[in-house]
């Protein structure tokens, strides 16, 4: 296992939803602020990387089980880990804690470096994760197969400016944020999610055009987003029904 690193910080008011909670997206938001700290405090810093190896923090899967979301001004701790590494993947757990140090969410993302240049995976070299002092493991996790969406609804979004990162990538937040607006707010105002697996496939183009489609079953929603005939993401969420507060 590897070093630990963790911070405090309250919920502000632009981070929440109608329902008072915190939007998943900035879940990831926050949670990477966190994880980019650590990686700063060890010398290792995103700039670092891109200077010194011209390579890029990238993220191919998440894996999310929340028990409940937080709420405004709620002050919780992020926790995060950089657990494993093999030749090709990095694994890191994030854990929210409430104010009671009950972990409410927990949350594990897959890393992969990339040439910025070329766009193509770079292998991961011992040096350049060892002052997280995670474990080498040939192991690699598997996410869930997605099943082909038979009669989705699908929504067309555009891809903005702001959508982008400092690497000409779009945020991976705001994948989440189109694969739950799609769902429309009648049902997001009466559900939270539960679980969610999130697989990325291919980068979207900057300032195109994206479709969000999904499809119900009871709890169960299958998600694809796509651009020009290909699939750019891929998700499975179960939610949970939430009840308005007196």
């Amino acid at each position: 296992m590897g070093l630990t690193y963790q911070m405090k910080m309250k919920i502000p008011f632009d981070m929440a939803d109608m329902n008072g909670h915190i939007k998943l997206p900035d879940v990831i938001l926050l949670s990477l602020q966190v994880s980019g700290m650590q990686s700063i405090e060890l010398g290792v810093s995103d700039k670092d990387m891109l200077e010194q190896y011209n390579l890029v923090w990238i993220i191919t899967d998440y894996d999310i089980d929340v028990t409940r979301l937080p709420r405004f001004a709620e002050e919780i701790t992020i926790e995060t880990e950089a657990l494993t590494y093999n030749r090709l993947f990095c694994y890191r757990s994030f854990t929210i804690f409430d104010e009671a140090g009950e972990a409410i969410i927990k949350m594990m993302a897959t890393f992969v470096l990339m040439d910025r240049d070329s766009r193509k995976v770079h292998a991961v070299e011992p040096e350049l994760v060892a002052p997280y002092q995670s474990e080498f493991s040939k192991k690699m996790l598997r996410g869930p197969k997605y099943p082909y969406l038979e009669n989705p609804v699908s929504k067309d979004y555009h891809v903005r400016f702001y959508d982008l990162d400092m690497n000409g990538h779009v945020n991976n937040s705001k994948y989440l944020d189109w694969i739950f607006e799609v769902m429309g707010a009648d049902f997001l105002t009466q559900h939270i999610p539960k679980k969610v697996h999130l697989k990325y496939v291919k980068e979207v183009r900057p300032g195109g055009m994206i479709t969000s489609s999904y499809d119900l079953e009871g709890l169960q929603s299958n998600h694809q987003i796509s651009s020009d005939g290909e699939v750019n993401a891929q998700a499975l969420v179960t939610w949970q029904e939430f009840k308005q507060e007196n």
